[in-house]
């Protein structure tokens, strides 16, 4: 399996993470806390409430992030092939834990703690179904990128 180029790289990240952005979406509606996350993003980004946040903002925030996500694990990838000498199947089980850290805990640290207008006791299960859409994330985006290295 060839790794990616730079320019390779660039194109197959946003296009992994957009593909595992739209799993994710499979996911959160069967979560109670599923769908405030992005809608934390927005509350956060325009200074509202988070039950006041934009719907299409939201949307555009998760879109978006999801899609800089992939080139971000399309690197995480690239850096375990590099570092350990390891094919990309390899790589991505390597890369999966890191990723799915990295979501969580930016999530978790950055834009929640912002949040205006949530309830403490509603945060820990905002983070829980975080972090389970956040796996589904990182479990899709780790099949597309052994499959696009495939190829």
């Amino acid at each position: 399996m060839a790794p990616f180029s730079l320019l390779g790289g660039l194109v197959v990240g946003p296009v992994v993470g957009l593909l595992a952005t739209l799993a994710m979406d499979r996911v959160m509606p069967r979560l109670p806390e599923g769908t405030t996350a992005p809608r934390v993003a927005a509350g956060v980004l325009t200074g509202v409430p988070v039950g006041d946040a934009p719907g299409r903002l939201a949307t555009w925030v998760h879109y978006v992030a999801g899609g800089g996500s992939g080139i971000l694990f399309v690197g995480l990838v690239a850096a375990a092939r590099a570092v350990l000498g390891i094919g990309t199947p390899a790589a991505a089980v390597v890369a999966a834990p890191v990723m799915l850290a990295l979501m969580v805990g930016f999530f978790a640290l950055v834009p929640l703690p912002r949040a205006e207008g949530l309830p403490r006791q509603r945060l820990a299960p905002i983070r829980r179904d975080w972090a389970l859409a956040a796996a589904a994330y990182v479990v899709v985006a780790a099949v597309l990128i052994v499959a696009a290295a495939g190829v």
